[in-house]
């Protein structure tokens, strides 16, 4: 019996998530010129053919990572966006990104060592680079939830805020099984999300 269209959306989807995922952790633990296609096949369980089918080549596929982070970040960014205060703005920020780092916290890792790479490699700077951009970007967006919630130094609460929470994935992503991630989450919207009523934090 054929296949219909959307099982078969769904093959090539859940097909280009394995390779990508496979790349990931080869171009983390081995770096990026250390890998080869083949072992990115390999690793995902395909024929080098297959992998042609989906991405060009090796710069391709890095490059498709950093657009799903993109995505993720964005999704993030405009599910805030469409909260009615910035109070409720910066929580769905806070959860967002940490819900993020509990489900997939060797992502976060990945994307913590490519900022961390030298700059000397043109293609990882400029994928670092496109990636620094839109956080950047992002990041003006959340400093003005801050002036509109009135604190008294809305850049630098906002920075404070991005680096508790950078802090607090790097923790989780390093020690996912012991550190309390709820437990911290909550505390960290306790400070940063001032009136929001205790019964839902």
């Amino acid at each position: 019996m054929p296949r219909t269209p959307e099982e078969n959306e769904r093959i090539r989807r859940a097909t280009k998530e394995q390779i990508l995922k496979a790349a990931m952790d080869l171009f983390f633990n081995k770096g990026y010129h250390a890998t080869s296609i083949d072992e990115v096949a390999k690793t995902a369980n395909i024929s080098k053919g297959l992998l042609y089918h989906y991405f060009k080549g090796k710069e391709d596929l890095f490059a498709a990572m950093v657009d799903v982070r993109l995505n993720d970040l964005l999704v993030v960014m405009q599910g805030a966006a469409a909260k009615k205060t910035p109070t409720e703005q910066i929580r769905h920020i806070a959860e967002g990104a940490l819900e993020d780092v509990r489900r997939q916290p060797e992502v976060f890792r990945f994307y913590l060592n490519l900022f961390t790479q030298p700059r000397l490699d043109p293609v990882v700077a400029k994928y670092g680079q496109k990636l620094m951009d839109e956080q950047a970007k992002q990041f003006e967006v959340q400093t003005e939830m801050f002036t509109k919630l009135g604190v008294a130094n809305p850049r630098k609460r906002s920075i404070y805020f991005s680096s508790t929470l950078q802090g607090i994935m790097l923790m989780f992503s390093t020690y996912p099984q012991t550190f309390p991630l709820d437990e911290v989450k909550a505390q960290l919207i306790e400070e940063f999300c001032p009136n929001m009523p205790k019964s839902i934090l």
